[in-house]
């Protein structure tokens, strides 16, 4: 078979399984057994919830390196590049690493057999966190940082045992797969635990079922507010821990003051993980300095401002609304808006209304996107909305359809004056087009 290019393996991965989610370790693991990596020469930390994956393991990543470990980081979905999702040293893996592992992945699979006695079929998502896992090996990391992909009891991410576990903010996203409700979604969060090694919760009110699975599968389970805590301060903040322990810290680099929460749950975690991986204060300030999560509140542009965010769910949405209203501009802020059919629309447009003075929406590709048509009348229902409760009128505030996004993109372009603001969010798909034409500027 003649060598793929890292375009062509993606594509056919793609089109290799029936459907591109489907959850399950018994695929995947079977595969995994072939390679021979079921068992792995480093620890794993592996970090699952609704929202704040990515910052916790930007943060992670930054303080070890910090220390001088080597870390390999495994996240999802990427925004420009597929190299995105395998980091080793901070650094995407280059295409040769991908398509060799690609390469060595697909081999194993040919040789593996289900119980019908078919050869194994892997997913898009399947085949990329082996691949992760093999250039971590190749790359001899210290350890590998994993996000959990969708949920966390029966995501790809979860075949590794964690030596250390990390569930961030809980909420309702995914029903499809999760649930409709916290403690059904918590419970599925809560399948990275492992017996007698700690997991770390950061949400501020975490369902009752985190503690019940902890308690059922013999985790050492540390919850925020119960085991450890922050006071923020003007120029930093204090971490408080368990037997009386302190941290005087620096504000992290990442935008949001939600950020504090994830960088109190990335501290305590690394504090439980000490005797593996210990890490001085001097690290943690350097990491919480210097760690970045592209797409994530980033200010890509000034003057006018262009604020790109993935706020794709009511409570990633809270946060970017919280940014907005403690950081305002002196002009208007204009919306770069889409999201798929499969979200809380609703609830994300209640949040956002506020601090939105014109809408740019346009459809997104994909047979998950919601229509322009779907797109354009929950805005106008939510406006309305907005203006019952304000007494303000409807047509205040406008909404603009385009085509496509270059379409937004140019009319922005011409129109924005230097202290107004654009944001664009509501989907990673929205940030990636964004952040792709701004790399052609």
């Amino acid at each position: 078979m003649m060598t793929r290019s890292l375009a062509e393996w993606l594509n056919w991965q793609e089109q290799l399984h029936l459907s591109d989610i489907d959850l399950g370790l018994e695929r995947i693991g079977k595969v995994a057994e072939t390679l021979g990596i079921l068992s792995l020469p480093f620890p794993v930390i592996t970090v699952a919830g609704t929202n704040g994956k990515g910052s916790c393991v930007a943060m992670l990543e930054s303080i070890l390196r910090a220390q001088g470990y080597q870390t390999g980081a495994y996240t999802s979905p990427h925004l420009i590049r597929y190299n995105e999702r395998i980091s080793i040293n901070n650094q995407a893996a280059s295409d040769a690493q991908i398509c060799g592992a690609f390469e060595t992945i697909d081999q194993a699979r040919l040789n593996t057999f289900d119980a019908d006695g078919k050869t194994i079929s892997l997913t898009y998502f399947e085949f990329g966190t082996l691949a992760a896992i093999l250039c971590f090996i190749e790359q001899n990391v210290d350890v590998a940082l994993l996000e959990v992909g969708l949920g966390g009891r029966l995501d790809a991410a979860n075949l590794w045992d964690a030596s250390l576990a990390i569930i961030t903010g809980i909420a309702i996203d995914h029903e499809s797969w999760l649930g409709n409700d916290r403690e059904t979604i918590g419970r599925e969060k809560a399948g990275i635990m492992r017996k007698n090694q700690p997991v770390v919760c950061g949400d501020p009110n975490p369902p009752q079922s985190i503690k019940d699975e902890a308690i059922r599968v013999g985790a050492r389970l540390y919850q925020f507010k119960q085991d450890f805590s922050f006071e923020k301060n003007e120029q930093d903040w204090l971490w408080k821990g368990w037997d009386n322990q302190h941290l005087q810290l620096p504000l992290p680099a990442l935008k949001g003051e939600f950020q504090i929460n994830n960088a109190a749950t990335v501290v305590a975690a690394l504090t439980l993980f000490s005797e593996n991986l210990p890490v001085s204060q001097p690290a943690f300030e350097e990491g919480l300095k210097q760690a970045s999560v592209t797409g994530r509140m980033q200010v890509i542009k000034s003057s006018p401002e262009w604020l790109v965010d993935v706020a794709h769910n009511p409570q990633s949405a809270k946060q970017l609304a919280a940014y907005l209203q403690n950081n305002p501009v002196k002009g208007n802020t204009y919306a770069i808006f889409s999201m798929l059919a499969d979200k809380d629309i609703n609830q994300v447009l209640a949040i956002m209304q506020p601090y939105i003075d014109q809408w740019h929406i346009f459809e997104l590709p994909g047979k998950r996107a919601q229509t322009l048509e779907v797109l354009a009348q929950q805005l106008k229902q939510s406006l309305q909305q907005q203006a019952n409760s304000t007494n303000e009128k409807p047509g205040q505030k406008s909404i603009i359809r385009h085509i496509d996004f270059s379409s937004v993109c140019n009319h922005l372009k011409k129109s924005v004056k230097s202290k107004d603001r654009v944001v664009a969010f509501g989907s990673f798909l929205v940030v990636s087009a964004v952040l792709e034409t701004c790399q052609a500027d």
